[in-house]
């Protein structure tokens, strides 16, 4: 395996964390610390042209067991609960986890400082950007989104409740805000929650019908895999679906 996130030339002293891949947090976890026919610990070293054996030994300077003089002190290497802390002064186990190991990407993956801050900075600009989105909304385009995250609990709150609630939401949630304000069926998708909420429609129990409550006739059929009142918001923009708006409209005045 070839070093690429890191070099000798860009090596730096420091401590490092390693964690778990895919979030595994078991109580203990030992990743293979010597080269083995059920656990190959092999480095291609380009520059010498072949594979080098590796192995973990806390009395020896190198990781590379051609390296390696006198006797040696093999050690484990454990992660605690998904983690590893490995100090500044264990530079052999450090470059073995950081350059060479094959596991390394697979198993485990080192903390990355500058990664993880580049990650927040754009959590943070798009909490901003849904924050400042959400301050511009109209109140009706407000009530509409929020519709379809709580229903009908909308229509009792205040214009501060509604506009308190649509800030919450921009904050804990700013890609699906974002997603919600921007989507041009929302309002489309909260009129149809508001008539199956005053009683003027209904969606099957099987929530694969619309149909009007007074005389149970069916409106339309839900497409296969959508969600019901995406497709009623759909279903609206078209002729017949625009007749039926246009009823349920009346119905509210």
């Amino acid at each position: 395996m070839k070093a690429k996130e890191k070099t000798k030339d860009t090596w730096e002293l420091k401590d490092r964390r390693y964690y778990l891949s895919h979030n595994k947090s078991p109580l203990t976890m030992t990743l293979a610390s010597k080269h083995s026919e059920l656990h190959p610990m092999m480095y291609f070293d380009e520059k010498l042209g072949y594979e080098r054996e590796l192995r973990y030994a806390t009395n020896q300077l190198s990781t590379f067991v051609d390296e390696q003089k006198g006797p040696v002190t093999l050690a484990h290497i454990v992660f605690i609960q998904g983690v590893l802390m490995v100090p500044k002064n264990k530079q052999n186990l450090q470059k073995l986890l950081s350059l060479y190991h094959p596991q390394r990407g697979l198993t485990y993956k080192e903390q990355d400082e500058v990664a993880n801050a580049v990650n927040q900075l754009d959590d943070i600009q798009l909490e901003i950007e849904a924050l400042n989105l959400a301050n511009t909304l109209e109140l009706e385009h407000a009530e509409a989104i929020l519709r379809t995250e709580l229903g009908s609990a909308v229509s009792t709150m205040s214009s501060k409740e509604l506009k308190r609630d649509l800030m919450l939401l921009a904050k804990s949630n700013p890609a699906l805000f974002i997603s919600l304000a921007q989507d041009e069926n929302v309002e489309l998708r909260s009129f149809g929650i508001r008539a199956a909420e005053a009683g003027i429609i209904a969606l099957s129990s099987d929530q694969k019908t619309f149909k009007w409550v007074i005389n149970g006739r069916k409106l339309m059929e839900v497409p296969f895999d959508e969600h019901p009142y995406s497709a009623l918001a759909s279903w609206f923009k078209t002729d017949e679906g625009m007749l039926v708006y246009k009823s349920i409209e009346k119905k509210f005045s």
